[in-house]
């Protein structure tokens, strides 16, 4: 049976790449989404359209969601379950003087409840096929964005939360992480964002969502003594901070 891979945030963007990259490299997919329904289920279709039987679709909000019953329906579709990739995320600005509780308490839930309760529940399983966590995270985990601070703090934690998940679920489960850097442009961004950031990144240029999937895909065939790691895909951008 086939490697199966739960990818969450997966219809769209860096993790739709992820999903269509590890399909292609033969693994089954299981792709969790909330509300893109639409996406989610083109995504569903073009790649079982590939390989019938290769992929479930697993709806859900991860601030509302009971975790074992998540992983419970995950393994309803092949009842193994190798490979978590924490995809999912919030990301908008939170300044200072505009600081909410909903807003604290809404990204601490998508960005590092979740990805901790789904990693405890489904350890068991990622363990009997000796499997991988991947964490996306993001640069910005090290250097704080202006006016982020709850998302900087959520991805710091996440970082922190790859090193002890790596000591704690040793040796049976690695656990690593990737940190993009400019992959995608920001759906709202102002005007001269992109010549900005061009100009802050070595390479001159941004990634490609393809970056990240194969590195994914490195993590997860061929790192096998790679773990408490993160790996960041910027084109250098760090360097310049």
């Amino acid at each position: 049976m086939n490697k199966t891979a739960i990818v969450t945030g997966g219809a769209r963007r860096i993790g739709a790449a992820i999903c269509r990259h590890l399909h292609a490299c033969g693994l089954d997919v299981i792709i969790h989404y909330h509300t893109s329904d639409a996406a989610a289920e083109a995504l569903a279709v073009e790649l079982e359209t590939q390989r019938p039987g290769s992929v479930r679709l697993l709806k859900a909000d991860l601030a509302e969601v009971v975790f074992e019953d998540l992983v419970r329906e995950a393994l309803t579709f092949n009842d193994r379950i190798d490979v978590l990739i924490n995809n999912a995320s919030l990301f908008y600005p939170t300044p200072l003087d505009d600081l909410s509780e909903d807003n604290w308490q809404e990204m601490l839930n998508i960005n590092l409840k979740a990805p901790l309760c789904l990693a405890r529940c489904a350890a068991d399983y990622l363990a009997r096929q000796s499997g991988c966590i991947i964490n996306i995270t993001d640069i910005y985990a090290e250097i704080p964005l202006a006016d982020y601070i709850i998302y900087s703090l959520t991805q710091s934690g996440l970082t922190r939360m790859t090193r002890q998940l790596a000591r704690d679920l040793a040796p049976g489960i690695r656990v690593n992480a990737i940190a993009p850097g400019a992959i995608l442009w920001p759906e709202h961004r102002p005007a001269g964002h992109e010549q900005a950031i061009l100009e802050r990144i070595p390479l001159q240029r941004i990634g490609d969502v393809m970056d990240i999937a194969r590195a994914a895909e490195f993590l997860i065939n061929d790192a096998g003594y790679l773990t408490g790691q993160v790996i960041t895909v910027d084109g250098g951008r760090r360097l310049n901070f």
